[in-house]
């Protein structure tokens, strides 16, 4: 789960409008939707079409869950294989992201992702050559995409797909989609550290959302937004020390080892598929170019938190 900087979530209801709030486990983190209406039962069923949508991309997006079609992909190399319309939209938008941020965000690191779950279980880092050795299949170039013939072809054997630095946010959206066409355009959904917000609730200016530093329970502010999305990507829950230094979850493709500087970062987009991508590639592009690299790449502000 990639939640490193807490956003809080607020709106206090008037009396005049109904706020119904909507939780359910997926992704290996908690999702919620809050949505204004005046009837429980259409919000309810709203909710739930919503939900059976996140569930549909994470059945396919997965590394987790065993014969996802992301993992059933991951286990053929050297051959073009047809996906559903879900897996290869999902892959064209992670490719190009991949491709605009020079790798940063990259949906191909799963040999170094699984190195690192690895690394956090025995509390020991890998040996060079087993290192070297998931580097050499991971790469996004490695990865080709034929949208006419709907089909995808992993170049390299040992390559392995990661869709979790933008599955999340992907599903946010495609969440706030389905809300908003049942007539809930007065919507956020919460996916972790991702938010996707819609129009204010009625009365409001806006969502009030709060952002943590990096130290726990602690916030640095409060923003009014709506129709966009806020990500967040940092160190603060996902780390593991090893003889004295500590290695995020997020994996830097240069050394093929978690980072190890103490940051993070709110990224705010038009959507959640973008803000959660550029989160993540911030990270591994570091305070002194996370800001010009992701409003490059379609985000409209950034914020860093680092160690003073």
């Amino acid at each position: 789960m990639r939640i490193l900087l807490s956003l809080l979530l607020g709106c206090m209801a008037t009396a005049k409008e109904t706020r119904f709030i909507f939780e359910r486990g997926l992704m290996g983190t908690r999702f919620a939707i809050t949505c204004h209406g005046s009837d429980e039962s259409v919000a309810k069923a709203a909710a739930d079409l919503a939900f059976q949508r996140a569930e549909e991309i994470n059945a396919i997006a997965s590394d987790y869950i065993a014969g996802s079609e992301l993992l059933r992909l991951s286990e053929k190399t050297g051959t073009p294989v047809k996906v559903s319309p879900l897996l290869l939209d999902l892959l064209a938008k992670s490719l190009d992201f991949a491709r605009k941020t020079d790798g940063r965000f990259d949906p191909t690191l799963g040999p170094l992702t699984k190195l690192w779950r690895e690394t956090r279980r025995v509390g020991r880092l890998p040996a060079p050559e087993t290192l070297a050795a998931a580097k050499s299949a991971s790469g996004f170039r490695l990865l080709e995409l034929d949208p006419a013939a709907g089909t995808v072809t992993l170049t390299h054997p040992g390559m392995r797909l990661d869709l979790g630095g933008i599955a999340k946010g992907y599903a946010a959206d495609a969440m706030f989609d389905v809300m908003k066409s049942k007539g809930f355009p007065a919507t956020c959904i919460a996916a972790g550290g991702d938010l996707r917000l819609g129009d204010p609730p009625p009365g409001k200016s806006g969502w009030t959302v709060g952002m943590k530093t990096l130290e726990k329970d602690s916030t640095s502010g409060h923003l009014t937004l709506s129709n966009c999305a806020v990500s967040t990507s940092g160190d603060l829950q996902q780390a593991v020390e090893i003889d004295g230094v500590r290695y995020a979850h997020i994996i830097d493709p240069k050394t093929g080892l978690g980072l190890t500087r103490h940051l993070a970062v709110t990224i705010i987009a038009p959507n959640a598929t973008t803000s959660d991508a550029l989160a993540t590639a911030a990270c591994v592009a570091g305070a002194d170019h996370a800001e010009t690299m992701a409003k490059a790449c379609g985000a409209t502000e950034v914020r860093v938190a680092i160690d003073p």
